[in-house]
């Protein structure tokens, strides 16, 4: 056991917290009975990648495949937006007005609450009048309520070392964030001629030997070639959990440390194109914070053929897989569970009370348009997962899965889709595009957006007030609160809804907080998370549940500080004297052929006239 993980466990005992087995959680209950769907709201530009922001608010991303998506939302100056900002209690959609290619991104948000969207693709917005190249891209936005913020580029001084489309990011224990991975060109499949097999920061670090550069990985070396998004999971040790295909490593990000644990079991590459949905399970002082990840989806099929031999028909995987990161678990390695259908693509969303959602995606095929054998429309993918299911990662083997109660869809949201909790307690569902621009061919680019309610929501929920915009580290604060009359209890769930995209959760975490409540129930006394490896600095939203897992609205605050990251001048100084700016950057990739095998947008089309969202 780790020195962290013992210090922790001391705290746990005393403070008089029961300490149970690794993976138990301090929530057990959860309401059942049936889920509710409804359709409200379009997005006005196709949603690929999602972040709340705000009690209220959304950014969503788009891509501009070749000079713009023809999306029906108009953004500045009359031209089609690719990102805009949505108001998830009213429906309102406004165009944001990115400089730079959005296709394919990561995103993390800052310890001062600013989201960071990063890399992307080097087609369409370069072709623009003034606009650059997404391949360096870092597009910042901070939220605001007035409705006059907007996306923040300044590629001559703010940019990534070098090209990444496809990375992934994660933010860390110091409010930085690192971003690993990526193409520098690109195609539906990484390569060792397009692999950027390295990892960066933001703001630039002076760190393990490279000022301000990026530093190489023999694992993204390793892993080739299904390996794009690879997961990346903060655990409470300060140390990285990272998975890439069917590879995974603990890394040490301050030493550059890489230790390899046990791989993916069966075979199942769990990366794009082949995603699977990731999760840490609950991090709660009742579990000594002993971390614990759940993989569900993806598939067997080979990374090393060429994609034309590959059928839309192909099933993805049943397989779940569960590990234990301490000594132990890693020693006993994966627990293997079987999901009730095959799934590929999914969003997996953890839920305030403990469990894990699991919602779109399709059940045969693969990520990517215009590869494989049979195509659907433009689409690698077909027979769409109308129906999600959920998790429960207490119950015991055999019976933890669950869908009987949950709703089926009629839209299909495969490649390009996107998920998210909201403070509400509800689930957000939009975005598919396995296309590379707007159609209306089976699949279609859709819009609308839909809300998955838990069941939870059918019971009276708790209030609070009094919530700190900001809580640092090993603080106590007390709410006001209100509780159902039948609730005679009450637990904290502190959550960052994390950034998504490609079936990918950037960021995402529950940690569960000591709470006492007082003897007249009115007032709850919480303790703040005790260090940021436990919750990185950064932006968080706070659940109360009743003792039958009823969750409140949850408010929005800022674990820490609020300030922003380190800054190291220096290092941001020589990054700028070593490397290109993005227009150099680009012009010295090949302008691929956007057809065939290893195509910049991994399928073939023409571009369209705007097409309305659907009412």
């Amino acid at each position: 056991m780790s020195s962290f993980l013992r210090s922790t466990l001391l705290t746990s005992l005393l403070s008089t917290i029961l300490v149970v087995a690794p993976g138990a959680t301090a929530n057990t209950t959860f309401v059942s009975g049936p889920w509710s769907l409804s359709q409200h709201g379009t997005t006005g530009v196709a949603a690929m990648q999602l972040a709340i922001v705000s009690e209220t608010k959304a950014i969503i991303y788009d891509k501009a495949p070749l000079q713009v998506e023809h999306n029906p939302l108009v953004g500045f100056n009359g031209t089609l937006a690719w990102a805009a900002e949505y108001d998830i209690t009213t429906d309102a959609v406004r165009a944001l007005n990115p400089k730079s290619n959005s296709f394919c991104a990561a995103g993390a948000f800052l310890s001062n609450g600013t989201l960071v969207d990063t890399g992307k693709s080097i087609y369409g917005a370069m072709r623009h009048a003034g606009d650059v190249s997404g391949l360096q891209g870092i597009r910042l936005f901070t939220p605001c309520d007035d409705g006059t913020c907007d996306i923040f580029e300044n590629p001559s001084r703010v940019r990534l070392t070098s090209s990444r489309w496809y990375p992934s990011a994660s933010r860390l224990d110091d409010g930085s964030i690192i971003i690993m991975g990526g193409q520098f060109g690109g195609g539906y499949i990484n390569s060792a001629s397009l692999n950027n097999p390295s990892y960066e920061f933001y703001p630039p670090k002076n760190i393990n030997g490279h000022n301000g550069t990026q530093i190489p990985s023999q694992f993204l070396i390793d892993s080739l070639n299904a390996n794009q998004f690879p997961l990346i999971i903060g655990l409470p040790d300060g140390t990285l959990f990272i998975v890439a295909n069917t590879l995974s490593m603990i890394f040490n990000w301050r030493t550059n440390t890489e230790t390899r644990l046990p791989g993916i079991p069966n075979g199942v590459r769990v990366t794009s194109p082949f995603s699977a949905g990731a999760v840490l399970l609950p991090l709660s002082p009742a579990n000594g914070y002993t971390p614990e990840v759940l993989i569900c989806g993806g598939s067997t099929i080979s990374d090393s053929v060429s994609s034309s031999t590959i059928s839309t028909q192909t099933p993805a995987t049943t397989q779940c897989a569960r590990i234990v990161l301490n000594a132990a678990g890693i020693a006993a390695g994966w627990e293997v569970e079987t999901m009730p259908s095959t799934r590929v693509m999914p969003n997996s969303i953890l839920l305030p009370d403990g469990r894990v959602l699991f919602v779109n995606g399709a059940h045969t095929g693969a990520a990517g348009y215009g590869n494989y054998m049979g195509l659907i429309g433009q689409s690698n993918a077909d027979n769409p997962a109308f129906q999600g299911f959920y998790y429960d990662p207490n119950a015991p083997a055999g019976s933890r899965f669950s869908q009987t109660d949950l709703p089926t869809s009629n839209i299909a949201r495969m490649y390009h889709s996107i998920a998210t909790m909201t403070p509400n307690g509800t689930i957000m569902l939009a975005g598919s595009n396995p296309n590379l621009d707007v159609t209306t061919v089976k699949y279609a680019t859709e819009y609308r957006v839909e809300w998955l309610s838990p069941s939870y929501l059918n019971l009276p929920r708790p209030t609070y007030s009094g919530l700190p915009s900001t809580i640092n580290y090993g603080t106590t604060f007390t709410l006001s609160i209100t509780l159902p009359s039948s609730s005679a209890s009450a637990t904290v769930a502190l959550m960052d809804f994390g950034f998504s995209t490609h079936g990918v959760q950037m960021g995402q975490r529950l940690v569960q907080l000591v709470a006492t409540l007082a003897t007249n129930h009115t007032s709850l006394t919480i303790q703040a998370p005790p260090n940021a490896t436990i919750y990185p600095p950064g932006p968080a939203f706070l659940f109360v549940l009743t003792d039958a897992g009823v969750p409140s609205f949850a408010h929005k605050t800022i674990i820490g500080t609020g300030a922003s990251p380190p800054v190291d001048l220096g290092a941001i100084a020589n990054m700028l004297a070593v490397t290109g700016g993005p227009k150099a950057a680009a012009l010295a990739q090949p302008l691929l052929p956007l057809t065939g095998e290893g195509s910049a947008g991994e399928g073939s089309n023409v571009p369209t006239a705007p097409i309305p969202a659907p009412p």
